[in-house]
């Protein structure tokens, strides 16, 4: 049987809780750094993660063994490593997007396909857009805000105290910060207009998901993305962001509405969902979660890839 967790005390200020406390006041410490400090610092928690944290390395190696065949194995331990400095670079960027203003950023950032958003604005049944889990996600909502109204879908964090500072970072930068399990919640705020950022591209088990090819491999990918857009009827926008080459700026872009989304078609639907978010990844591929196990949930069959 395995152990259940005690449950967490009812006081913020209990000792069980120091640590956390420990950790957001070194977050809002770390946000204010000079920014080749904050690399310097995200490379280095990069580099210890990946030296000491040997399970998840190796669903890194086996993630990108698995997407990216055609590099031999310098090259992709290469990627591996890279993968973890970016990783540690985004606890800063998380950082700075949750605990300063993003307008002191304003000057960094690039916005293309501006265009498109706000031709999918214009037909009032508010907007769907999809997001990627990159190392700079929350920095990214955090420079969206400065251009774009959004709200955002979130997993609540099992620790209180560390929730209710996340979720308060996320409301200061987004309209709401809406829990991932609340379909209603989301659907709501998208016909009142709304525009809602929401992330599809992890593993949610095989009951709310169909096998569609990611990276040439089939990925279980959440059925939700195209059941939101059928029962709203409002544009669904990819959107792209990523710390660029110089490691001071950074580029969002959205790209045009998908086109005859939903289908009806549920694994045609996941296949072009992957494929934006493939063509998102291979810009900059250290920058992507692949800390995470997106191959976790497997055909019938089909033995762990892990």
């Amino acid at each position: 049987m395995a152990k259940q967790k005690k449950p967490y005390p009812e006081s913020h200020l209990h000792p069980r809780f120091w640590p956390t406390w420990a950790m957001i006041a070194a977050m809002r410490i770390g946000a204010f750094l000079p920014w080749r400090l904050k690399l310097w610092i995200g490379k280095g928690l990069g580099e210890l993660v990946y030296r000491t944290l040997k399970r998840r390395r190796h669903i890194t190696e086996t993630n990108l063994r698995l997407c990216f065949p055609e590099l031999d194995d310098a090259q992709r331990e290469a990627l591996v490593k890279r993968t973890f400095h970016a990783n540690g670079i985004g606890v800063l960027e998380t950082a700075t997007g949750w605990c300063r203003d993003p307008e002191h950023m304003r000057h960094r950032v690039v916005f293309k396909g501006t265009e498109y958003m706000e031709r999918a604005k214009a037909e009032g049944k508010g907007v769907l857009i999809i997001g990627i889990h990159f190392s700079t996600l929350d920095l990214g909502g955090a420079l969206h805000s400065l251009f774009f109204d959004a709200d955002v879908v979130y997993r609540k964090h099992n620790n209180p105290v560390f929730e209710k500072f996340m979720t308060r970072a996320r409301n200061r930068i987004f309209g709401q910060a809406i829990d991932r399990h609340d379909l209603r919640g989301v659907v709501k705020r998208i016909k009142a207009g709304n525009a809602v950022w929401y992330s599809p591209d992890q593993d949610f088990g095989r009951d709310a998901s169909v096998f569609a090819p990611f990276f040439g491999v089939d990925a279980a990918t959440i059925k939700l993305t195209a059941k939101i857009a059928k029962m709203t009827g409002a544009p669904v926008m990819p959107l792209m962001f990523h710390r660029n080459d110089d490691d001071y700026t950074y580029t969002l872009e959205y790209l045009p509405a998908l086109e005859g989304y939903p289908s009806g078609d549920d694994v045609a639907d996941a296949t072009r969902v992957n494929a934006f978010i493939e063509q998102a990844i291979r810009r900059h591929p250290e920058q992507y979660l692949w800390l995470h196990r997106r191959f976790k949930t497997r055909p019938a069959g089909e033995s762990s890839l892990y």
